[in-house]
């Protein structure tokens, strides 16, 4: 069983964040540290610790992350001008917070993907 993060404490609302989507599968907020003008997170409710830890169960709930992440990109007004979608996964791949989650950046022009 993963451990509990602090995300699973901003789902049920034991630390404030700024929540832009809730519902019963997904939580969505503005990430603390911003990397560009629009940042949020957008996390499955379930604890999944990493994408090596998603399950045949969980495919629904993963394709209902890109769902709300269309929504809250037109919502925040970055969907006709492009955004970009993150999902890390491990310590390489930049993975801070050990519960899956992606990241949904947009508001400016975001540059390569990797720095070389």
């Amino acid at each position: 069983m993963p451990e509990e993060t602090i995300f699973s404490k901003i789902i049920r609302k034991e630390i404030p964040a700024d929540i832009v989507y809730e519902d019963d599968r997904v939580t969505a907020f503005r990430d603390i540290n911003p990397q560009a003008p629009t940042h949020i997170l957008i996390i499955p409710n379930k604890l999944i610790a990493t994408a090596n830890d998603v399950q045949p169960e969980d495919e629904q709930t993963l394709g209902h992350l890109f769902i709300v992440a269309a929504k809250l990109a037109h919502d925040e007004g970055v969907a006709d001008d492009g955004y970009r979608l993150i999902v890390n996964c491990n310590k390489h791949g930049g993975q801070e917070v050990f519960h899956l989650h992606m990241h949904l950046l947009g508001g400016r022009k975001l540059g390569p993907m990797l720095s070389r």
